[in-house]
């Protein structure tokens, strides 16, 4: 087991993140904290209904068309600050940060591992891979999955000396029916454009939520709590920043607001953060 896993981590709760624009700017900044203090910060959060777009969905050709079929769908949405593509977030979707050092991750694919390592230790008995699902939603080299269905994915972001290794994993629900979602809004989103990035094909079969694939009833927090088991150092609770890491928190929120304006209209004028 990675080492990292013995250290003592800091923990931030589901409810200290209750928008998702709090979950896109936190994980910022706890990595510029995790650069100066070195402590490996572990954060946990659940968003309902909402749809997570990624840089590349923003410029789909036809992206009115497909928001306003999230919307007649029952799905809210934000465009995050990174890259990559659409997930689906709801009360069955667990996401979890592990947010390190450079140190303890000093190449790309080390945060990876650490991530899927935390997961197959979580859950000895399942039989996990970790391969491209192609026509799943938001493919990647880190999708991972049973029996050819996948109920996971892996991404990372990193800032100065810090990383952010985030996973949702689909816990309960319909992992096909939410990609159905997805498939459904680039089919009103791009229709029958030709674009310069390759945009899925999703097959809602290859996706399943990890309930469904081992005949389980877990919940969120059941799941989220084997993978705070597999931390074997003390595990303590960040609840404050300094001012300078709270001024920088308050800059990302309007930026992650500012980011969303064009999609968003006058949604957020009204939204306190």
């Amino acid at each position: 087991m990675h080492n990292i896993f013995s250290k003592d981590w800091e923990y931030i709760p589901v409810h200290q993140t209750p928008h998702p624009y709090h979950s896109f700017a936190i994980d910022d900044v706890l990595q510029e904290k995790v650069t100066k203090d070195g402590v490996p910060k572990l954060r946990a959060w659940v968003h309902h209904p909402y749809v997570i777009l990624g840089l590349h969905d923003a410029r789909l050709p036809y992206l009115k068309d497909g928001l306003k079929y999230l919307d007649d769908s029952g799905f809210d949405y934000i465009v995050r600050n990174s890259g990559g593509l659409g997930v689906v977030l709801d009360e069955g979707v667990l996401n979890v940060s592990l947010v390190i050092s450079k140190e303890d991750s000093p190449m790309i694919d080390d945060g990876y591992d650490m991530m899927l390592e935390m997961v197959r230790c979580a859950l000895p008995e399942s039989d996990i891979e970790a391969y491209e699902i192609v026509h799943s939603y938001c493919p990647g080299s880190y999708d991972l999955s049973i029996g050819g269905q996948k109920f996971a994915g892996i991404s990372q972001r990193r800032i100065k000396g810090g990383a952010a290794v985030q996973i949702y994993l689909c816990v309960s629900g319909s992992g096909s029916e939410r990609a159905s979602i997805m498939r459904d809004f680039y089919h009103y989103a791009k229709k029958d454009s030709e674009t310069k990035f390759s945009y899925p094909d999703i097959h809602p079969s290859d996706m399943a939520s990890l309930n469904t694939l081992l005949n389980k009833t877990w919940t969120v927090e059941d799941v989220l709590e084997k993978m705070m088991n597999v931390i074997q150092g003390d595990i303590t609770m960040l609840t404050d920043f300094s001012e300078d890491e709270q001024e920088r928190y308050e800059k990302s929120l309007k930026n992650m607001k500012k980011r969303n304006a064009s999609i968003r209209g006058g949604i957020d004028e009204d939204l306190t953060l």
